[in-house]
């Protein structure tokens, strides 16, 4: 009865991958697929780029396991901590490590995702879920994708 959008988009808010899943699954667990689904063409000959330069999210994506995964891609991690995992950190004290660095400059643009977000909710279909099958609520995510991009 739910349905969760999980999206990777540019700089500029334009869709470049979208994954639909229930309502009930971990944003984090989709990160992998939603990277796997990036395919940007470039404009001189050779293979699509697969790999953004930096991911940009909320405290969602602040585990360890999601961090290494993208440092291992070399994709560079924009994240917060979460207060528990700050709490965490300072209990164990030297065997704790130290406090991750976040660039503040580079998270200020994790505004766009949420401006797609809020032009996606324009549709009303999407916003409020009529669709009963999964394939037909994509047709609709992807259509608003294609409708965003033709407006650049």
């Amino acid at each position: 009865m739910t349905t969760k959008i999980h999206a990777a988009v540019d700089g500029r808010g334009r869709p470049l991958a979208a994954v639909i899943t229930g309502g009930h699954r971990n944003d984090g667990a989709l990160l992998a697929t939603v990277l796997a689904d990036i395919r940007v063409p470039r404009l001189a000959a050779g293979r699509p780029r697969t790999r953004p330069d930096a991911v940009i999210a909320d405290k969602a994506y602040s585990a360890g396991i999601y961090r290494r995964a993208l440092r291992a891609r070399g994709i560079k991690v924009v994240v917060p901590e979460k207060s528990d995992e700050i709490a965490a950190r300072k209990r164990r004290g030297a065997r704790g490590g130290g406090p991750r660095g976040l660039d503040t400059i580079a998270y200020r643009g994790r505004n766009v995702v949420e401006r797609h977000f809020a032009l996606t909710k324009q549709w009303r279909g999407l916003a409020t879920r009529y669709d009963k099958l999964a394939i037909t609520y994509r047709a609709a995510v992807i259509l608003a994708a294609c409708i965003t991009w033709s407006r650049v």
